[in-house]
């Protein structure tokens, strides 16, 4: 656990501080609101670029079985650190990842920002000077505001300013860049072709909050019970169904929760509404 955790702190970190993992990472970021759901905000591609940064665990000898238990409970372990309900907490705050210090990490001000990346122990942060105690309120979500329910937006939307950097950069050398620089980082050119509005912490204390119908309400909350029972049943019975057959129905659940997105984004109209 104490391996798993150490490594986890160094992808973490990489996913802050380079802007392929960010793209991936973001999405555990975009809730404007931090409580046990924000947990819940996984993200997309990090099982696909994070696997290297545990592959000394395997050097050393650990088994597969102890990796897999050890990932679990470090995970599981960050779920009741999302939330605002619980206070500082003394000498605990000073060694593990507590409620306060995931609260500064998941905020945008600007003593905030890329700080306290431990998973179960700050005292990671605190051995390599990215340890940041908070003192002020927390403003949450990430500074490109995603502004929208919509799950193909949140999850992919990360990644279009980086191809469009990329495509439109002339220098070769900066294209590559573009994907292994800090978030944030634009090539020259690109920037003064394209510029962008400076952040503003005012603006990201805008809570992105459509005003709905009952009936949208109704619809909403309806439909996602049922895909998320849906998408629980398709992941119990994954290993017995056909590859044509498990594509089709997680096809019918990326639609359908993408159509629950366009409703509380007001995109989506009820007739009856």
């Amino acid at each position: 656990m104490l391996l798993f955790d150490f490594f986890d702190y160094w992808l973490h970190r990489a996913e802050h501080e380079s802007a392929v993992f960010w793209a991936a990472h973001s999405v555990h970021h975009q809730s404007q609101q931090f409580n046990f759901s924000t947990a819940l905000r996984q993200e997309s591609m990090v099982a696909f670029l994070g696997w290297a940064f545990y592959l000394p665990m395997a050097v050393v000898g650990v088994p597969p079985e102890q990796f897999g238990i050890a990932g679990l409970i470090v995970l599981v372990y960050q779920f009741w650190i999302h939330t605002e309900h619980i206070g500082k907490l003394g000498w605990f705050d000073r060694v593990f990842s507590s409620p306060s210090n995931h609260r500064v990490h998941h905020a945008v001000n600007d003593g905030y920002v890329d700080r306290n990346y431990g998973g179960m122990l700050v005292v990671w942060d605190r051995l390599f000077g990215t340890f940041t105690e908070e003192n002020e309120r927390c403003i949450y979500g990430t500074r490109k505001a995603l502004a929208s329910f919509d799950p193909l937006r949140a999850i992919l939307g990360p990644y279009a300013p980086l191809l469009r950097d990329a495509w439109h950069t002339r220098r070769w050398r900066d294209k590559l860049a573009v994907w292994f620089k800090p978030p944030g980082w634009r090539p020259a050119d690109v920037a003064a072709r394209f510029p962008e509005a400076p952040f503003s912490l005012d603006e990201a204390m805008h809570i992105h909050d459509p005003v709905l119908t009952r009936a949208q309400v109704a619809s909403a909350t309806i439909h996602f019970v049922g895909w998320v029972g849906m998408t629980l049943a398709f992941l119990w019975r994954a290993d017995d169904l056909a590859l044509h057959t498990g594509m089709a129905l997680l096809a019918l659940a990326v639609g359908g929760f993408w159509a629950i997105g366009g409703v509380l984004d007001s995109r989506v109209r009820l007739r009856w509404a």
